[in-house]
């Protein structure tokens, strides 16, 4: 994935869903704000969905298969570069909102660990994929 242009991307709105995708992963949050000066998007995640190789994309229109998914609602906040987000399209996080409902009635004890552990290892992979983005 190439990081979108904060020109196609255009300006995000607050409340608006985005997606930040790498490889096989994709990162739905809220926007709460845009830092314009730093050109940084304040964000709450959602979910982190995490697709199987091969399997079928959000971007591909419907999938066959659900993605695993990581519930990260009730966690911090993020702030990265916008640059790096996408709207999040109605198609692709629909099918997704009832799946991250069954997951949380169904969650293990330790699910919310597991689940900011991956968001973290996601971030990192970002950092080292994308370090420019990241340049003040």
């Amino acid at each position: 994935m190439k990081p979108a242009s904060i020109n196609c991307a255009g300006p995000f709105q607050p409340s608006q869903i985005i997606c930040l995708e790498h490889q096989n992963s994709y990162l739905y949050a809220e926007v709460i704000d845009i830092i314009e000066v730093r050109q940084m998007c304040w964000g709450r995640p959602i979910m982190l969905a995490v697709w199987l190789a091969g399997a079928d994309r959000p971007s591909e229109g419907l999938f066959e298969q659900l993605p695993e998914l990581y519930d990260l609602r009730d966690g911090a906040d993020i702030l990265l570069p916008v640059s790096l987000f996408r709207p999040a399209l109605d198609t692709e996080l629909i099918p997704l909102l009832p799946q991250l409902e069954t997951t949380a009635e169904n969650k293990p004890v330790d699910a919310p660990k597991i689940a900011h552990r991956q968001l973290r290892e996601f971030i990192h992979q970002i950092w080292q994929a994308y370090p420019t983005a990241f340049q003040a």
